[in-house]
């Protein structure tokens, strides 16, 4: 009786040490996941807070412009469509698509640049076009963080056996990643 009593609670104890221990598993993941997604969530923040930074500065580089350029009213009314979609969106794919068409607008904005060099010789049009400039480097390493959060909280939910515990607490797979535009991949003809 003894000697079946104390298999009996050995595997008892076996199997509430397996509980135990898939239990861990589950709230550590489930802590990891947590905050794999926070970060994913503060680096979206700190995107959300350039882009505004530079939807902030394009209203005085258009007045700038318009100074100095009166019949270019079609280029002022992409930008300020481009402006009002990216400031409307609600979601971070929606916003990426919204700052994919500012992106082109203000490109489409700087090359007037070309055509007016009274405007270059601008101060004002210079100190806001170098203040343009430094947001953008700003979005670009708020982005590359944001992909690298994202990235890292992707692979920690579909790695085994953390894809399990995902499934069960409802954490999916982000792609509302940044990429480069189809143009980013040519390079720029100079022509001298």
């Amino acid at each position: 009786m003894s000697k079946g009593l104390g298999i009996a609670l050995a595997v008892v104890g076996v199997l509430l040490l397996v509980v135990l221990m898939v239990f861990g598993s589950f709230k550590s993941a489930q802590n990891q996941m947590v905050a794999r997604d926070q970060s994913v969530k503060t680096a979206w923040s700190e995107v959300d807070v350039q882009l505004q930074r530079r939807a902030d500065l394009i209203p005085n580089l258009v007045a700038t412009v318009k100074g100095f350029t009166k019949e270019e009213n079609s280029v002022y009314a992409d930008i300020a469509n481009a402006r009002a979609g990216m400031l409307n969106a609600q979601t971070p794919q929606a916003k990426i698509a919204a700052n994919g068409q500012l992106d082109s607008a203000l490109g489409r904005l700087l090359l007037l640049t070309e055509n007016y060099p009274q405007l270059r010789s601008s101060d004002q049009f210079m100190r806001l076009q170098d203040e343009l400039a430094g947001t953008e480097n700003r979005i670009a390493v708020a982005r590359k963080r944001y992909n690298e959060a994202l990235q890292d909280y992707n692979t920690f939910i579909l790695q085994f056996p953390n894809s399990i515990w995902a499934g069960i607490l409802g954490f999916h797979q982000n792609n509302a990643r940044f990429e480069a535009s189809p143009g980013a991949q040519n390079a720029p003809q100079v022509n001298f």
